[in-house]
């Protein structure tokens, strides 16, 4: 089978759009038809290499779509099936799984060679080359070959063009103040870059009761949409924020902070980690270059005032528990997710809308097949 992809080949070079072509799927494995694919910072870090991947590579791991073949000892899962994918799959037998941490699976290990779980590739190229796809999905292809364990399925009612999110911005964000900020009625909660992940740590931190949620960031087009969504007051810098931060705890500091910047560095970190208040906890969500140190705190006053510093993936959650509840949500009313969605792109626009990311165009965009 031939597919359209979009796919990165080194650093610094844009997407490229090629015909590529696609192995069946083998024992475990289903093909999926993209419906949509959003578009996350993590892929714009491939290119601009703060994470480095196996190239080349078929970028997108946050998608949604219709399963149209299985193969060989799939049972859960059967064509037409719509389901949602969870960026991180989940085998449900490793020791971390076996603990209840499903989004630390052994399975992740090669996210970003994105081969599958036998260590071999569905994407070739006319060469033969063998192509790996992010996150194991490659979401920015017509079609793909994955895990049943990257699978959540979903009614068919669900209209996947909006619930792709649920596949990473979302519960990434949410479960950030949710799970790893554990948010209780009454906090306080900082919340530091409001991009794709950090509007869902707004709406995650006001549906979880926090009186106060202060989001920070330098664009007024993301401050207005944090507002809509949950947020209670915006600041354009960190020091605006610990001011008001301080007037409104009466000088006792942020419960939490919670850093979902595009790229995180000492700076961002240092400031959250100033504006938490004694036994505070700032939970670290954003990524950055992982040879780089991009933490740099006081440690006597972590000692002192017993602050916390904790790293959140996938939201500290469970995909196979998670995701179908926040669809439950986002059907209830309570969970917004038409109004993040900013533009909508076809494939061949995939570079246009990471310009329209990195210039701050859009709180999320989305690929739309």
């Amino acid at each position: 089978m031939k597919t359209k992809a979009a796919v990165l080949r080194e650093v610094g070079r844009p997407f490229e759009i090629e015909e590529l072509t696609l192995d069946p799927p083998k024992a475990g494995e289903v093909l999926i038809k993209y419906v949509a694919a959003g578009l996350c910072h993590s892929d714009e870090h491939l290119r601009h290499g703060d994470i480095v991947p196996r190239f080349p590579i078929v970028g997108g791991h946050e998608g949604a779509g219709i399963i149209e073949e299985v193969g060989e000892g799939v049972t859960r899962l059967k064509p037409g099936d719509h389901v949602i994918c969870s960026f991180l799959p989940v085998c449900g037998a490793c020791r971390f799984c076996a603990a209840g941490m499903t989004n630390l699976c052994d399975m992740g290990a090669s996210i970003l060679d994105g081969n599958l779980p036998d260590g071999t590739y569905r994407f070739h190229s006319d060469s033969g080359e063998d192509i790996g796809g992010m996150c194991m999905l490659g979401t920015f292809s017509e079609r793909a070959v994955i895990s049943q364990g990257s699978c959540v399925k979903v009614a068919d009612d669900v209209p996947l063009d909006k619930a792709v999110l649920i596949g990473c911005g979302v519960p990434t964000g949410f479960g950030s103040a949710v799970h790893a900020a554990q948010t209780q009625p009454g906090d306080t909660i900082a919340i530091y870059g409001v991009g794709g992940i950090g509007i869902n740590a707004v709406q995650g931190a006001a549906l979880a009761g926090a009186t106060n949620v202060v989001a920070i960031d330098p664009l007024a087009n993301k401050r207005e949409m944090a507002e809509r969504v949950g947020a209670t007051h915006s600041c354009g810098t960190a020091a605006e924020a610990h001011a008001l931060i301080q007037e409104l705890t009466r000088g006792v500091g942020a419960d939490k902070a919670i850093v979902t910047v595009g790229v995180v560095d000492t700076e961002v970190t240092t400031n959250a980690f100033h504006a938490i208040r004694k036994g505070g906890t700032v939970v670290v969500t954003g990524l950055a270059d992982p040879t780089k140190n991009t933490i740099e705190i006081p440690g006597a006053l972590l000692t002192l005032f017993e602050k916390r510093i904790q790293g959140s993936l996938f939201g500290s959650g469970d995909p196979f528990k998670d995701i179908p509840r926040l669809v439950d949500m986002y059907q209830a009313g309570q969970l917004k997710l038409d109004e993040l969605i900013t533009n909508t792109y076809t494939l061949d626009d995939v570079n246009k809308g990471y310009d329209d990311l990195i210039n701050g165009v859009n709180i999320r965009g989305v690929i739309v097949y």
